[in-house]
């Protein structure tokens, strides 16, 4: 943001108001991250309260950088990039509160560790929003998130087995994380009766930036026993090519996937779609939807965005065996399956897909799950936090 621009947006600000700056990926940035800094944003601002984002930009995405995010995108921080780093510390002077969003993929040098540099130049308090919790760093990742949480006010994780692993894993004194689930749009409608939609047929969905590890061989392979066992049903996999992915290899993940389809017979069931979705069109989808799948091969999982939107959509879940899908899924919400057992997937969709009181109550104990997931809430959490923080400064 330019000078000028930058001051007119600071004037624009109600006076005595919170001020908030968020760091992080940003849209036009296509990631989950992206689309979640932009949905936090959004959720703190309210009377009294403004937000602002320091976008950060990968270097191989510069050139996205000329696109306009917004008024509220006060700073661009290019990865390996000083100057733009010291401006933007200089955009954060003044406000009450940073609200970092950390990755260790996300900024520059190895495992990210330019963020360090940002840390230990904020002058406000800084919260640290962790959205990955590793069982098993390497020392250098324990290292830059030990750093992190060192130099941050607080700590923000979204689910209850992140704050284990970060009091496990690296001795960060409980109290100092603090639970705040990822928050989600309310996308409640009645679950469709079976086979409503795609010919007759029920619909399964898997949706998100597609790459490996997703976990979608091992779906394909249980949509093809599901015909084995008399029971068919479509899959739909949506999503582009994580850019990162597709910059590496291309498109060959899903080629592999598209492959595989063909090779068990489903090339009449398996439909790839991998057109941009705006966020109505998007909900629309997940609403169609009877079921929600969820492969992934981590066992390191957290945080899942996708599976907090599947809740707010009230669609019954079969998801691998990740922490935050035990966690969320607990209450009745869906079923967990073993990692890369496309055996166990399969007895799972069978049962939903054959036996609709199951699937029902499913969709009931989702929608009742995510009422305290809904963006509002999770607003309101962190403008009580960040009110203690700066009222915690006042008082020295």
């Amino acid at each position: 943001m330019e000078p000028r621009q930058l001051e007119a947006r600071r004037r624009s600000h109600s006076a005595g108001a919170r001020n908030v700056v968020l760091v992080g990926t940003y849209p036009p940035t296509a990631c989950g991250l992206a689309t979640f800094t932009s949905n936090l944003r959004a959720a703190i601002e309210a009377p009294g309260w403004n937000a602002d984002v320091v976008r950060v930009v990968d270097r191989a995405a510069a050139p996205a950088s000329t696109l306009t995010s917004g008024a509220e995108v006060v700073g661009e921080w290019l990865a390996g990039d000083l100057m733009s780093l010291a401006r933007s510390l200089r955009t954060m002077a003044t406000c009450d509160a940073v609200l970092l969003q950390h990755e260790y993929g996300l900024f520059g040098g190895p495992d990210g560790e330019e963020v360090l540099s940002l840390v230990h130049g904020v002058d406000a308090p800084l919260v640290a929003v962790v959205h990955t919790a590793l069982l098993s760093p390497s020392a250098h990742q324990r290292r830059i998130l030990e750093e992190i949480m060192a130099a941050s006010a607080v700590v923000v994780v979204q689910s209850e087995s992140a704050q284990r692993r970060l009091v496990e894993v690296h001795g960060i004194d409980h109290s100092r994380v603090v639970v705040v689930p990822h928050g989600a749009e309310a996308n409640f409608s009645p679950l469709p009766p079976l086979g409503r939609s795609q010919g007759g047929l029920p619909k399964v969905l898997t949706w998100g930036l597609l790459g490996p590890g997703k976990g979608i061989e091992y779906a394909i392979a249980a949509v093809a026993e599901l015909r084995r066992r008399g029971i068919d049903a479509t899959y739909l996999i949506a999503g582009q090519t994580h850019p990162k992915v597709r910059t590496v290899e291309g498109e060959r993940y899903r080629d592999r996937l598209a492959g595989l389809a063909r090779e068990l017979g489903l090339e009449d069931r398996v439909r790839f779609d991998d057109t941009y979705k705006d966020w109505e069109t998007l909900r629309a989808m997940v609403r169609s939807a009877d079921v929600i799948l969820l492969p992934y091969d981590s066992t390191d999982q957290v945080s899942s965005g996708v599976l907090v939107e599947a809740l707010a959509s009230a669609r019954p879940v079969v998801a691998t065996r990740f922490p935050h899908a035990e966690e969320l899924l607990a209450g009745g919400a869906g079923l967990v399956v073993a990692h890369r057992d496309a055996t166990t997937m399969t007895d799972a969709l069978e049962t939903i897909l054959t036996q609709p009181a199951v699937a029902e109550a499913m969709a009931a104990a989702a929608q009742q799950e995510a009422r305290r997931l809904l963006w509002p809430a999770v607003g309101a959490a962190y403008r009580c936090l960040i009110e203690e923080l700066v009222a915690a400064r006042q008082a020295g």
